[in-house]
């Protein structure tokens, strides 16, 4: 089995698998297990050869997707990799420029609204404030 994350040196290597219309994630041999959950949160199936010994993990968008769904959970998946710290690289078979311009629109979305504003506790003046008169 292949590993183009080794080969190509990049902690993601996401591409249709040769013969199949899977697209497939993969990790370089001893990934952290950061990535492989950062992976499966992002709605990709972690899989593992041979189960036990674990010599080889992969991941693969979900079969029950239609290709169009498969191809916008990968595409949406590569902004938040990114953000995350790690080198990703997509074959151009898969990648969309308009789906991930739409992932990374919405990654920056919540940043781009002002957090709701707390009214300022009350707090007592350093210096005391002037006594008032009346006239």
């Amino acid at each position: 089995m292949a590993n183009l994350a080794d080969e190509y040196g990049t902690d993601v290597e996401i591409y249709i698998k040769a013969l199949t219309t899977t697209i497939h994630a993969d990790t370089p041999t001893g990934a952290p297990a950061g990535l492989h959950d950062l992976l499966e949160q992002l709605g990709l199936e972690r899989h593992e050869y041979p189960t036990g010994e674990l010599l080889y993990i992969w991941h693969t968008v979900p079969d029950h997707l239609d290709s169009d769904e498969q191809k916008r959970l990968a595409n949406r998946a590569i902004p938040a990799l990114l953000l995350a710290g790690y080198t990703v690289n997509c074959n151009p078979e898969v990648f969309d420029e308009a789906l991930y311009q739409q992932a990374v629109h919405r990654l920056r979305a919540p940043a781009a609204r002002p957090a709701p504003q707390q009214p300022a506790p009350a707090s007592s003046p350093s210096r005391s404030a002037p006594a008032r008169r009346t006239p």
